[in-house]
């Protein structure tokens, strides 16, 4: 769950810095949002495509490398944006440092929580969507939706959990959701 700081107040990449051990919160156009820890199906869900993603790069000696929640995107390489996607797969190695990505990832994931759904859906597809990120996809535990943004060729498609879904930005891997509901009986 998100809940969003005063609008009045201007926030920057120092006031996440700033929050005590513990508490996690993004930034997106100066406005902190504070997260909630994820439930059990969710970390399962995230674990599961993690690893496919993993193993897939390395089957294929790839250089993209894939991150898991909590991992800092500076999206706009600015003091004024922060998010931790699900998981981020980044190629550019130029985008890496030691503090997380200095600017957008090549494909985010994100899986919705009760309280980040209008996130996800709005305030982070349009932030991804300028920020460059090639794809985004939005899986939604609760409607067993997975929603893909591939804004390289402006199109979106939905699956569902018995599908097998297309990753755009490789020629050839796909991830079976219907594997994955089996697995975790979702």
């Amino acid at each position: 769950m998100t809940s969003a700081l005063a609008p009045e107040k201007s926030c920057t990449i120092d006031d996440i810095y700033s929050l005590p051990d513990g508490k996690r919160a993004e930034l997106i156009d100066s406005q902190i949002y504070y997260m909630t820890p994820p439930s059990r199906k969710h970390q399962d869900i995230t674990g599961e495509l993690f690893g496919i993603i993993r193993e897939y790069i390395k089957l294929k000696n790839g250089s993209c490398r894939p991150y898991v929640s909590p991992f800092a995107v500076f999206l706009n390489e600015d003091d004024k944006n922060y998010v931790e996607p699900d998981i981020s797969v980044i190629c550019d190695h130029n985008k890496l440092t030691d503090k997380g990505c200095s600017g957008a990832p090549d494909w985010i994931i994100e899986i919705v929580s009760p309280g980040s759904r209008r996130m996800d859906y709005f305030t982070k597809l349009f932030k991804y969507r300028t920020a460059g990120v090639r794809e985004y996809w939005i899986v939604d535990p609760d409607k067993k939706r997975i929603t893909v943004y591939d804004f390289e060729y402006e199109d979106t498609r939905d699956y569902t959990f018995s599908d097998s879904v297309k990753v755009g930005i490789y020629e050839d891997l796909y991830i079976d959701f219907s594997d994955i509901a089996r697995q975790l009986d979702i």
